[in-house]
């Protein structure tokens, strides 16, 4: 068999290859927009690119990321920006509560489930039925730090499960920093519950860090060791405030913002109430967790004041 037999076999696979690559990079859109304009955008890459190649370059790569993440960003600022950013942050800091709590379930199995319900709540923006949820949590949460009874007998000190290991719940520090944490969640959701517009539904990727930063408390970050779950707590929150700084910029949207500001806020009760036991590492942290909301904020406002030529 000549090789200008296989000439035709192998461009058509390089061809499929490619295609189900420009698939995969096309997943930073949003769905909709994939619905919409997908198979024209495949289209035209795939008209453009050269005969025989089965990888995109670099730089397709880079732009089609890019261009995915600018139009989730465009297309998630819609609506009203302040409750759409307190809906944000209610969300991220009940999934810190949640994380806090995860690691003492057999302890206290009652008090992590409906801890979970109101991130299932917040996030299907069922935010009248997580009222009375983080009321209920948020309660026994600052029972159990000042070690009182609260509707049932558990009382402090309470240990992690064996897979998690780690100090006991609420070790450290008082009940200021987890009264403050349930009451923003609390206000936040009376806020959002005086008005019946539809919310923006949230992705459930917000599950999967739940588990990644489980078992870490602002309280008591023990920089200075670097276990890994404090590592990749940190890292979280950096990444996350760039991305809320970078969407910010993008959509001239201060929505991110808000929801920086509203966990940050959760940190400062935590620093305010533990200063004397935090490290210079520590301080650090938060220094840096204030700066770049600080950024986050600002970002929308500059790009809506920069000239248009």
């Amino acid at each position: 068999m000549s090789a200008g037999t296989h000439a035709p076999a192998g461009t058509e696979a390089a061809r499929t290859a490619l295609a189900r690559r420009y698939g995969r990079l096309l997943l930073a859109y949003p769905r909709d927009y994939r619905r919409r304009h997908g198979p024209e955008l495949l289209a035209t890459l795939l008209e453009t690119s050269e005969p025989g190649r089965a990888l995109p370059s670099w730089t397709e790569s880079a732009g089609l990321v890019r261009g995915g993440l600018r139009t989730r960003a465009t297309v998630a600022a819609r609506g009203s920006p302040w409750r759409d950013g307190l809906h944000l942050g209610v969300l991220v800091v009940a999934s810190a509560n949640l994380a806090l709590l995860l690691p003492y379930a057999r302890s206290m199995p009652l008090w992590v489930g409906l801890s979970a319900a109101v991130v299932l709540a917040v996030l299907l923006g069922r935010v009248r039925l997580a009222i009375p949820l983080v009321a209920l949590v948020g309660a026994k949460a600052v029972a159990v730090a000042l070690g009182r009874p609260f509707l049932d007998q558990t009382l402090l000190p309470i240990f992690p499960d064996e897979i998690w290991g780690g100090p006991a719940l609420y070790s450290e520090g008082g009940a200021v920093t987890p009264a403050v944490a349930y009451a923003a969640v609390l206000a936040g959701l009376l806020v959002i519950a005086a008005d019946d517009a539809p919310l923006n539904r949230r992705s459930w990727l917000w599950w999967a860090l739940v588990p990644l930063i489980a078992g870490t408390d602002p309280a008591q970050p023990d920089l200075g060791a670097g276990s890994p779950r404090t590592m990749t707590r940190i890292g979280l929150e950096l990444a996350l405030l760039l991305l809320a700084a970078w969407a910010g910029h993008v959509a001239g949207d201060p929505r991110w913002a808000l929801a920086a500001g509203m966990y940050l806020l959760t940190q400062m009760a935590a620093v305010a109430e533990n200063l004397s036991t935090f490290t210079r590492q520590d301080l650090a942290h938060f220094a840096l967790l204030a700066f770049l909301t600080l950024v986050a904020a600002a970002v929308p406002y500059r790009t809506r004041t920069q000239p248009q030529f």
